[in-house]
């Protein structure tokens, strides 16, 4: 199973010549995090979808001058939204690893080569 993913679209995500286009690593793996639970079934992607609409129509509702465009941003918080409002993880829960990996130093996850 895959995910089912818009082309077009407020939940269509970034492309260029058709292949997905992430600016940070962090990027990618939030979109892997969101696929890898769907295929888990621990929602479904209409929910998903949903999700990330709502998300999206929120930023587009009230935008701050500060606040810059993401995809990814909104990505990743509907991610948290499906999974808190599933029951899957308590939304402390979920707030709690978000920190704790916000809070990893760049580069962590990318050891170093010998």
């Amino acid at each position: 199973m895959t995910a089912p993913l818009d082309i077009e679209g407020q939940a269509a995500p970034p492309r260029s010549n058709g292949e997905l286009v992430f600016a940070e690593p962090w990027e990618s793996r939030a979109f892997g995090m969101a696929v890898t639970l769907y295929e888990a079934g621990m929602f479904t992607w209409p929910q998903f979808q949903a999700a990330l609409i709502a998300r999206i129509a929120r930023w587009e509702a009230a935008p701050t001058e500060d606040a810059h465009w993401s995809y990814y941003q909104h990505w990743l918080g509907a991610l948290e939204d499906v999974l808190a409002g599933g029951g899957a993880l308590p939304a402390d829960e979920v707030i709690t690893r978000a920190r704790a990996l916000a809070q990893r130093p760049v580069g962590y996850d990318h050891g170093h080569q010998h």
